[in-house]
């Protein structure tokens, strides 16, 4: 006769098969039909809240790898403080503004913003945007990202409108708004102003040229004397003005075959040795300070020039002498406006020279470069010329090196009122930052920052509510027009300002200081970070549910401390007199496998779309858990690929506790922890006291990698290495509804339940279809593995000594396997079944222990029988031998009561009373 597991499974489709990127719609379809969202937050409703606000991706495109990192690790948390008992609505948003949208979408239409009107563009480009809205609201649903997709926050909705309009007014109100001619970055491509964080930082290749600047004949100086300025952007020698020096830098006067120069003593060597000057004369060494008011001709004869002193000069580089041009840089300006020097800019919208520049008007900047330097070399006043590689400020958008070019724009003033301290006071008292490195860099860029140009030269955006003067010309931005403004925006969006008579905007009795009462309006739009940057007016102090602020995270990339971050700061200092996030986290960026930025020229973009179509969505997920988001993320099909072995394990481990539950019912089959076996009372002890609180601990500290190798390891080794290869014979073997089968059962069922909801925030479809498919017991109404509460931490079945000593023999099974190993090499046994195991202890306490387990040992350690003496010379040792008696045909356990039993000769009485049972 031949014995097999009496138990027989399910003759329905068996639950947990692969083939994640087909199964995970049918879940998603699921949620959206019975509205699960919605049941997440009635569940939530009067709890303590927690909210995550979303920072707004840009509405111009597909979803991008990093789209899916950001997005993921928002859901994870949102989940996770939702289960633990918080109120944490998610309200999405989208940047619908700007030249994000704009770029994209004259590229599509293949023009520019010179051949379509205004208005005509803007009608385009809210379609545009809205469009995108959708088409990136199904992507992010497809990663299994909960939220109020259906009322998400839009840059370009009326409301939102008139809260950035309102915000602009306020700042307005309280003096941080001006209007002032200064140097900013230009991006003559897309004929606009950038602010410092629309700029990117690119390797390029430019001129290095020493130039020498001839000075005016005085009594100190011999004839023929030049300055020796050095510099990397030869088409802004157009617009000097002056020299810089510093003033405790030491210069030296010297004698060539190429005239008289003056440059820093320190710089000297490295000069001579590019200019090709073999032979010099020292006449004399001036300190900077003494150079201070030498005039200097002009190098083309343009004007006069003069020496300044600066602290900003550098001793490392160049010539000790900054050649300085106000219009063309910042650290320039300032010193143009401390030495009342003129601010010239000869270079129009499109980066080309204007007719100021005389023989080169007409001209683009850097096509001019050559001309310039062939002119300089003509007139004898170029001593070197070579090429330099530097990081150079690049669009963020059209890719173009950008331009310093001084206009009048709309500035926020970030030193008026204290703002600045108040800033970097509110960054390092008001604000927990992850990792608190994040301080640090954000408080450094405050420190620096330029103040906030406002103002862009584009077509699509919240127009700047201005007055131009038709009788002086002046452009004003008045408070009471802008509150107008705001108004007429909230109802008809900010079309209006173009589409209304200008009377409509301006208050009774309305003048210009110079006494002027007919304007025209001004065409410049905000720039789109003030946009999301007030989305903590528009968003969290309007809706309804959210707490106001501060809210209690922000979360992005970390390029964001010089972005959203502060461009959210700054107003809400400003407006709030605080900060609106309490907590800030940042992560990496994407890179491929070897570390290296992805970009569609090196064809190594990875989209989140072929992921979820290749491996599904949970896969995607199971990547963002499981990398170190502190640094850069690398992704590639390798990686994806063992994650997806990673994967297998933890469903499989749930394919198997699940395919041992299909007769268990919780409210009947329970068994209470007293009546479970020991090895199960300590499996679900090392859960409850150490998975459990260690994963809490890893998720509050966003240490997600932590959390997911916390989940895989007990599935891996805790369960799929050890408990469940141990209760395996209890499962196949013992009777159905016997004690020993209920108590396994029981503790299977613990254990799934607790993994199910632990691993929800991260694997959301894996953990919904292991619900599907768990027996449930009459008071489990829950829909959803999204609408359970986190399991209780710390719930104990053992006593702390006792799981102490339990988790030293636990480690013994090792040291067992290798001897049974042995005897196996040996020829002694087979399967581990057929051997017998004693374990020799000096202890008393040690041997008391171990006897009281007598009953387990042999289902713990795999053998067939387990002898336990008090003597030897040592803590613990353990032997091997083959088993007495003789094999079960149905437990394959040798046993001395095999064969006793005329009926069943070949299997134990344990079997035959199993059968009976059945």
């Amino acid at each position: 006769m031949e014995y097999k597991n009496t138990l027989n499974l399910p003759k329905t489709d068996f639950p947990m098969k692969a083939g994640l990127p087909v199964r995970e719609p049918g879940f998603l379809a699921s949620w959206q039909a019975r509205d699960l969202y919605r049941l997440i937050r009635e569940k939530s409703r009067g709890k303590a809240g927690y909210i995550l606000h979303d920072g707004p991706p840009y509405a111009n495109g597909d979803i991008h790898i990093g789209h899916a990192l950001n997005k993921t690790l928002k859901d994870i948390i949102v989940k996770y403080k939702t289960m633990r008992g918080f109120d944490s609505a998610y309200v999405p948003g989208w940047d619908c503004h700007g030249l994000p949208v704009e770029h994209q979408l004259f590229k599509e239409l293949k023009i520019s913003k010179h051949q379509i009107p205004r208005l005509e563009f803007r009608k385009k480009a809210h379609e545009y945007a809205l469009r995108f809205v959708a088409v990136q609201k199904e992507e992010f649903k497809r990663l299994g990202v909960f939220g109020d997709w259906e009322n998400p926050y839009l840059t370009l909705t009326a409301d939102y409108e008139e809260a950035i309009a309102s915000s602009l007014a306020t700042l307005l109100e309280n003096g941080y708004i001006y209007r002032g001619l200064k140097p900013v970055n230009w991006c003559f491509k897309c004929e606009t102003a950038l602010a410092e964080a629309e700029v990117e930082y690119e390797e390029r290749t430019s001129p290095s040229i020493f130039v020498k600047f001839k000075l005016d004949d005085k009594e100190d100086f011999q004839k023929d004397t030049f300055l020796v300025i050095w510099t990397t952007t030869p088409w802004t020698l157009i617009a000097n003005v002056a020299v810089a020096v510093h003033p405790d830098f030491i210069y030296v006067y010297i004698k060539t075959d190429k005239g008289n120069l003056i440059l820093a003593k320190g710089l000297l060597d490295t000069f001579l040795a590019k200019a090709g000057i073999e032979k010099y004369e020292l006449i004399r060494e001036i300190k900077g300070v003494k150079l201070e008011g030498s005039g200097y001709a002009h190098p083309f004869g343009l004007r006069q020039g003069r020496v300044v002193l600066a602290d900003y000069v550098s001793g490392e580089e160049g010539s000790g002498l900054v050649h300085t041009a106000p219009g063309h840089g910042s650290e320039d300006y300032l010193t143009g406006i401390k030495y009342k020097l003129d601010i010239i800019m000869p270079v129009d919208p499109k980066g080309k020279f204007d007719a100021g520049a005389g023989e080169f008007s007409g001209m683009n900047v850097y096509d001019a470069n050559a001309l310039i330097l062939e002119k300089l070399q003509k007139l004898g006043l170029l001593l070197y010329s070579g090429k330099i590689a530097h990081s150079y400020p690049h669009c963020w958008r059209c890719k173009n090196p950008v331009i310093f070019r001084a206009t009048k724009q709309w500035f926020l003033n970030i030193d008026h009122s204290g703002l600045r301290k108040k800033l970097l006071d509110a960054i390092k008292d008001e604000v927990t930052w992850v990792p608190s490195s994040g301080a640090e860099r954000i408080s450094a860029m405050v420190q620096l920052r330029p103040d906030w140009c406002l103002s862009r030269q584009r077509y699509w955006g919240v127009p700047i509510p201005a007055l131009i003067c038709e009788n002086c010309r002046e452009e004003t931005l008045d408070a009471a027009v802008v509150r107008r403004f705001a108004g007429f925006a909230a109802k008809e969006g900010s079309d209006t300002w173009f589409s209304r008579k200008i009377e409509d905007f301006i208050p009774p009795g309305f003048r210009c200081k110079c006494g002027g009462d007919k304007f025209t309006k001004g065409s410049d739009i905000l720039d789109v970070w003030f946009d999301s940057g007030v989305s903590h007016q528009a968003v969290l102090k309007k809706r309804p549910g959210l707490g106001g602020v501060p809210c209690a995270l922000y979360l992005e990339g970390s390029d964001q401390h010089r972005g959203w971050f502060q461009s959210s700061l700054i107003p809400g200092v400003c407006i709030d007199g605080k900060p609106p996030f309490k907590s800030v986290l940042t992560h990496g960026f994407v890179v491929d496998g070897e570390g290296r930025k992805m970009s569609k020229s090196l064809g190594n973009v990875i989209s989140p779309l072929e992921i979820i179509k290749d491996y599904g969505a949970d896969i995607l997920r199971m990547w963002v858990a499981s990398s170190d988001y502190n640094e850069d993320i690398r992704i590639s099909k390798e990686i994806l690929t063992r994650l997806s072995e990673a994967y297998r394990k933890i469903r499989n481990t749930a394919r198997f506790i699940l395919s041992n539950l299909y007769d268990f019912d919780p409210d009947t089959d329970k068994l209470p922890p007293r009546e479970l076996k020991k090895i199960d009372q300590y499996i679900l002890t090392k859960m409850g006291t150490e998975l459990l609180p260690s994963l809490e601990k890893s998720f509050d500290s966003f240490e997600f990698h932590k959390a997911y190798k916390l989940i895989y390891n007990f599935c891996n080794e805790d369960l799929s290495m050890y408990y469940l290869d141990m209760v395996k014979g209890r499962l196949y073997t013992c009777a159905a509804k016997s004690p020993e089968r209920k108590a396994a059962q029981t503790a299977l069922y613990e254990i799934l339940d607790a993994l199910s909801r632990v691993m929800a925030p991260i694997l959301v479809f894996t953990a919904e279809e292991i619900r599907q498919h768990m027996p449930k017991g009459k008071d489990e109404a829950a829909a959803s593995v999204h609408l359970l509460d986190w399991p209780a931490q710390n719930f104990s079945y053992m006593e702390e000594p006792d799981f102490k000593r339990f988790s030293e023999m636990i480690q013994l099974i090792p040291d067992a396997a290798k001897i049974l190993e042995e005897k196996r090499q040996e020829g002694l046994i087979g399967s581990s079944f057929d051997a017998k195991i004693k374990l020799l202890t000096n202890n008393e306490e040690r041997c008391k222990f171990l006897a009281s387990l007598k009953a387990d040992l042999c289902e713990i350690l795999k053998v067939s029988l387990v002898d336990i003496e008090k003597t030897g010379s040592s803590e613990l040792e353990i032997e091997a031998a083959k088993a007495d008696g003789t094999k079960c045909a149905r437990c394959w356990n040798y046993k001395a009561s095999v064969g006793r039993d005329k009926t069943h000769p070949t299997i134990c009485e344990e079997c035959i009373s199993a059968i009976g049972e059945e």
